[in-house]
């Protein structure tokens, strides 16, 4: 695994550039290591529920995990508030950073994610494939 330190400022769209870096990387398969920093703007989707909130405020990333490829993401974030209280949820566009998020992915460069609707769950999920055998 190799490792790759990202930068996000102010304004930029935590899940977007997520994926335009991986995209513009050719990343085939990476995982969020550790991710610090803050947002203004939070559209999470709780578990289990079909519509997105929207938290609007000062709240601090205190956990950011996923797994990316330019295949298709998945993220999950703690985020708390000014009271310490904390919520988690699944991470969509519209997050927007505040002062920074300082991200650490780690690259796998033996493997490939790719994401495949599941009739079982109702989503695209993820499905590990070795980045050394050839499409079909």
């Amino acid at each position: 695994m190799s490792c790759i330190a990202v930068r996000l400022r102010p304004g930029q769209d935590l899940l977007c550039e997520l994926e335009r870096f991986v995209r513009e990387q050719s990343i085939e398969a990476a995982c969020v290591l550790t991710c610090v920093g803050s947002l203004t703007t939070a559209v999470l989707r709780y578990a289990n529920q079909e519509n997105a909130i929207v938290l609007e405020g000062h709240y601090e990333i205190v956990s950011l995990t996923g797994v990316l490829s330019h295949h298709g993401s998945h993220c999950h974030i703690a985020l708390s508030d000014s009271q310490g209280r904390t919520v988690g949820a699944h991470v969509l566009e519209g997050c927007k950073i505040y002062t920074t998020a300082e991200i650490v992915l780690g690259v796998c460069p033996d493997v490939r994610f790719v994401r495949r609707y599941d009739s079982e769950t109702g989503y695209p999920e993820l499905e590990i494939e070795s980045a050394t055998c050839e499409e079909e």
